[in-house]
């Protein structure tokens, strides 16, 4: 059935070797980020039977679904409403809101269990965590988790590239290392962890620059699609094509190319402009907006062009294709991120699991 998302799990396997095995020959853990692919299960299996140390993800949904004997770390700061389900479904979290981080001590004391608490500092990206020169707040925050009954204060981190798009170097992790050094000095916690951030992260792992102190990184984008979220290129060694979109044409026909007729908003309520490039064989995909960010799909044809998008159809310009297509011919993508967390949000979206 199609549309599909066929997987080709050797190649994530041996994505999840070679990060595994670069971050450990620098002293850093590695936690796997699963959100991208919904923790989808047979590619958590592949994470299970690694060298990987955590399982990460931004939704506590997906971690209360994964069954692992390695530690559960939910990402996105947590919501108050669910600080129940927080203890529950994960060992490790990232906070930075001192109401928050104590609801979540009264949940794990209810159960009688001690969860553990990165404190996010935020060091110039200006997405989560309490921003780096308030140590005082940093400090009031550290000490309520390590005086908290059934908290642990695990480690310190940073979100770098996801808002600002502020890449990680010497001067913000290396700050982050040495709020780590001064509260444990202050607090007299242990605070094993130190998080680096996230696959920004793999010009300084490949260079082996990484600054001395960071010991954990969360591997997403790097271990799906084999990028360099810093630079947006691949990184050597790894591989990019894990994932393929497949999609069936449905229609194919000549036609003009720009629409005729008195023009106002598409569905999306967008003014969009055609230019007139003469007559063009048009092949409509049977997958649309609903189901992938279209602006994230690379054709494996590169003389495919895509052209546009409705909810449900995707429309290509084959005028300058060597293969002759024809209805019923299956079409096939290289998705970015976004669209590649589309597809596997979508339920209308099959999987297919390829061993070789």
């Amino acid at each position: 059935m199609y549309p599909r998302v066929s997987i080709y799990l050797k190649k994530l396997k041996q994505n999840l070797e070679f990060l595994t095995d670069l971050c450990h020959s620098q002293g850093i853990e590695t936690a796997i980020v699963t959100k991208v692919f919904c923790a989808d299960e047979r590619i958590v299996d592949i994470i299970n039977d690694s060298n990987a140390d955590m399982i990460a993800d931004s939704r506590v949904q997906n971690l209360c679904g994964i069954s692992t004997a390695k530690p559960k770390l939910l990402l996105r700061i947590g919501l108050q409403s669910e600080a129940d389900t927080v203890v529950s479904c994960s060992d490790i979290s990232m906070q930075s809101e001192i109401e928050t981080i104590m609801l979540l001590n009264a949940s794990a004391k209810r159960i009688n269990t001690v969860h553990k608490i990165i404190l996010m500092i935020d060091m110039g990206d200006l997405r989560e965590g309490i921003f780096n020169t308030d140590y005082e707040t940093i400090l009031k925050t550290a000490k309520a988790i390590n005086e908290a009954s059934n908290l642990e204060l695990y480690g310190v981190g940073v979100n770098l590239t996801c808002y600002g798009g502020i890449l990680p170097d010497e001067n913000n992790l290396g700050g982050l290392v040495a709020i780590a050094e001064k509260l444990r000095a202050d607090t007299g916690a242990r605070i094993p962890i130190v998080s680096g951030g996230n696959s920004s992260t793999m010009g300084l792992l490949m260079s082996h620059t990484v600054p001395s102190g960071i010991n954990h990184l969360r591997l997403g984008e790097s271990f799906v699609l084999g990028n360099d979220t810093a630079v947006g290129k691949p990184v050597k060694g790894l591989n990019t094509d894990c994932f393929v979109l497949e999609a069936e044409i449905v229609e194919l026909q000549t036609k003009p190319s720009k629409p005729i007729g008195k023009r106002g908003p598409n569905a999306f309520g967008e003014y969009l402009e055609y230019p007139d490039r003469g007559m063009m064989k048009r092949a409509i995909l049977g997958i649309g907006r609903q189901d992938v960010a279209v602006d994230g799909l690379t054709p494996c044809d590169p003389d495919i062009e895509i052209i546009g998008a409705s909810s449900d159809h995707l429309i290509i310009n084959l005028n300058a294709c060597k293969t002759e297509y024809k209805v019923g011919d299956i079409v096939r993508f290289i998705p970015d991120y976004g669209a590649l967390l589309h597809l596997f949000t979508s339920k209308y979206v099959g999987r297919n699991y390829i061993e070789l």
